[in-house]
């Protein structure tokens, strides 16, 4: 007879540090990268059986360890219904589990595609991780503070603006420095991870929602503790405001008004990364500093806890007060802000249509009669896929709630 096992390339990486839960959950790695979190005693039966031993001897250790009494079959029914479905271990017999699916979460980032394997990203963020160092990120810091005081206090933005708006070839080289500026913040969360100890993962490009983006797996970061999550969450701001700084050296020496104009893109892009609603690096950072990984599913429990005035249910029951006290108040914030700006989109959906498909007409009627006529096309070409980006982005999020209110219409 063939012993169940755990599945080959499982990874027990241990107790959730710092976690928000009463109990604090087990985490384990599945082959495809997926992290699982268990409560202590299915963690136990999984570190059982990756010592090798047969159902009888898990049960014996169990009894041991917990003071309860199990016998083995109460580890087949643990086996068989709790862990082999999960993709973790086999069933108690030795069969194979059932090819299981990574989760899917609400608002999260499908639509991307892997460009930098992980074996580089690794690599590359060894190049910058000493920038972590706690003196030299205090003195970026005190840096970027005064970098900005001088900024907005001597600095006339407006009339940078205007004049690169006028430039084809400054506009195609703010664009690249922006590009430049998100590969760079990317690079910050890998270089965090892997200064806190562990291996980031691959990095890639797609659309988030209804906008183009970057990206680094860092889903080993679960393997730190609260201060090493947030270190990872807040690395690639921390890599923005570098960026930042050396635009504004570039600025001191010659001046250019196109560096203005980057730093005020790369400015939008950190505000837009600290954002709370939306699975940006301020969602993950309130998320890791209460301890639970995943915010959007408490939203129903504290909506009906808090509005409805029903009784906790069990998934509330199961935080700490005070995570409990900071989950609700970003639901109480979340869902008035999504629903204004959900409100927004829709009701001057046909406006922004109409004016994206004029600026797309006046953009095509400048390109041929520009003085540059290759840069003109160029930059004009890129400013159409910037309008239609959000507008295809848009339709790909709507698309799947609206298949499944089609498909539930029809069931009935």
């Amino acid at each position: 007879m063939t012993l169940p096992a755990l599945v080959a390339g499982t990874e027990l990486v241990g107790e959730f540090e710092d976690s928000g839960y009463r109990e604090p959950p087990h985490l384990v790695c599945r082959p495809d990268g997926q992290i699982v979190r268990l409560p202590p005693l299915l963690y136990q039966v999984a570190r059982a059986l990756d010592d090798g031993r047969p159902v009888a001897g898990v049960a014996e250790q169990l009894s041991r360890e917990t003071g309860r009494q199990f016998t083995a079959d109460h580890v087949v029914f643990l086996l068989d219904k709790k862990l082999a479905p999960l993709g973790i271990t086999t069933y108690s017999d030795g069969s194979p589990p059932p090819q299981v699916r990574k989760s899917d979460p609400f608002l999260a980032f499908r639509f991307r595609l892997a460009v930098v394997p992980e074996h580089v990203t690794w690599i590359l963020s060894g190049v910058f991780a000493w920038l972590f160092r706690p003196a030299l990120v205090a003195g970026t810091l005190a840096a970027f503070v005064c970098g900005e005081a001088w900024l907005w206090t001597t600095q006339d933005t407006g009339t940078a603006l205007q004049s690169v708006l006028s430039s084809p070839a400054d506009v195609l080289l703010v664009v690249a420095l922006a590009i430049a500026s998100c590969v760079f913040h990317e690079l910050g969360h890998g270089a965090a991870c892997r200064y806190g100890g562990v291996r980031p993962g691959r990095m890639g490009c797609g659309i988030y929602l209804v906008w183009p983006a970057f990206y680094t797996d860092i889903t080993n970061s679960y393997r730190l503790g609260r201060r090493g999550r947030i270190r990872t969450d807040l690395g690639g701001v921390y890599f923005n405001a570098l960026f930042v700084l050396g635009l504004l050296a570039l600025y001191g020496v010659n001046g250019s008004p196109l560096l203005l104009v980057a730093v005020l893109s790369v400015h939008l892009e950190m505000i837009q990364q600290l954002l709370p609603t939306l699975r940006f690096d301020g969602y993950y950072i309130i998320a890791d500093l209460v301890g639970i990984p995943d915010l959007f599913k408490y939203i129903a429990p504290i909506l009906k806890r808090v509005v409805l005035r029903r009784p906790e249910d069990e998934r509330l029951r199961a935080l700490k007060r005070r995570p409990q006290i900071v989950v609700a108040a970003w639901v109480l914030f979340l869902m008035p802000a999504l629903t204004l700006q959900l409100g927004w989109v829709l009701v001057n959906l046909p406006d922004l249509l109409r004016a994206d498909w004029q600026t797309i007409e006046l953009l095509l009627a400048n390109a041929g009669s520009s003085q540059y006529q290759i840069l003109g096309t160029v930059t004009a070409c890129l400013q159409i896929l910037l309008l239609t980006l959000p507008v295809a982005g848009l339709a790909l999020a709507l698309w799947r709630p609206v298949r499944s209110l089609v498909r539930a219409a029809r069931s009935r």
